[in-house]
């Protein structure tokens, strides 16, 4: 049995086709799911009932299965919890703000990074999410805001799991859901974050896409990032910010690099010094997020005077850094309570929006 979301539009039309069906009818199909939300083969009125049922014996629609919803104080923020078919489950988080609705997506089910401050790591890896298993959320919760007149702009890739660790499943999601005869969505309302993988950075490079790139940085020096990043002891971040520039060059797209400022570990005005002079020169936007604290670590929140200190070193080195306290900590435990923060604050920062709290 194959996964609706897994197909293509020519891919859906073929296998129509080999089953003695008219390709025309896969257009349909394409129509209920993407254009109007429907992911019931029952409720697809213009189709025969002996189609229905060859469908839903060749086709899995859904994949995921919604365990329930959970809305922020100021209904702008909704986390998604998903039961998987070998019943593991992973989170989405919907951002409303303005007219963007973007969607954070997991692409992993737990994650390999285990980075010191993330709680996304304490739970272990398990596997990585199929490409329909990625697209679904998406889709899903784009059907959720159908029903309110409304339907997902961004999508950023910084929910569970390490997106290009799970290369191909990410790429092939990002292709379908930007295919016009589907969602339809801008390759450059999509953002992709990375601890710094980089044989997926180089690749990603050459993929003639002009998807957004983030880089999870968090230190100014290969040292203090080996202390919080497992990852960094395989990537030295040498080698890191030269896929990063290499990447800038060819897709012309302007690299963000997050910085998690955590109290008495890189907060410090040496740290924002020794951080101007790594990024100098670079066609860059530093995103500085004061650390959430997550239960059963020890790391804790900078000061909101070590923030503005921090912030004063990069602007007189004049490199460009935003930094924001979110609104939704009462369900900072969303796609491993630092993901949701990540999407929100990312997704501000590459769509323009300004409607968090600006530390002056």
């Amino acid at each position: 049995m194959q996964d609706f979301c897994e197909l293509n539009p020519t891919e859906l039309a073929a296998l129509f086709k080999e089953h003695g069906e008219k390709e025309y009818h896969a257009t349909q199909v394409i129509e209920w799911v993407y254009g109007k939300g429907i992911l019931n083969w029952d409720a697809m009125s213009n189709l025969s009932k002996n189609l229905k049922q060859k469908l839903a014996s060749l086709i899995r629609l859904p994949v995921l299965q919604l365990v329930h919803i959970q809305d922020s104080n100021d209904l702008e923020t909704y986390k998604f919890l998903w039961k998987l078919p070998d019943g593991k489950l992973v989170e989405s988080v919907l951002i409303c703000s303005g007219d963007r609705r973007t969607v954070c997506v997991s692409s992993q089910v737990g994650c390999p990074a285990k980075c010191a401050f993330c709680a996304s790591g304490k739970e272990g890896f398990y596997r990585n999410l199929r490409p329909a298993e990625i697209v679904e959320q998406v889709v899903q919760i784009n059907a959720w805001l159908l029903a309110k007149g409304e339907r997902v702009s961004h999508i950023v890739y910084m929910g569970m799991g390490e997106p290009l660790k799970n290369y191909d499943p990410v790429l092939k999601s990002i292709r379908l859901l930007c295919d016009p005869a589907l969602l339809n969505l801008s390759e450059r309302r999509i953002t992709v974050s990375t601890v710094g993988i980089v044989e997926g950075i180089k690749r990603l490079t050459h993929e003639d896409l002009k998807v957004n790139l983030v880089l999870s940085l968090h230190a100014p020096n290969q040292k203090i990032r080996t202390k919080i990043i497992p990852y960094a002891r395989k990537y030295p971040l040498e080698d890191i910010l030269a896929a990063m520039d290499e990447y800038t060059r060819r897709t012309k797209r302007d690299i963000t690099f997050e910085y998690i400022l955590i109290a008495g570990i890189n907060d410090h005005p040496d740290h924002a010094h020794e951080l101007a002079h790594l990024l100098h020169g670079k066609q860059c936007t530093v995103n500085l997020i004061p650390y959430n604290p997550v239960a059963g670590l020890r790391l804790k929140r900078p000061e909101k005077k070590a923030v503005k200190l921090f912030r004063s070193v990069l602007f007189g080195s004049r490199v460009v850094n935003t930094c924001r306290y979110t609104k939704g900590d009462d369900i900072a435990a969303a796609c491993g309570q630092l993901a949701m923060q990540k999407a929100e604050e990312l997704a501000e920062v590459t769509s323009g929006a300004t409607s968090l709290t600006v530390i002056s």
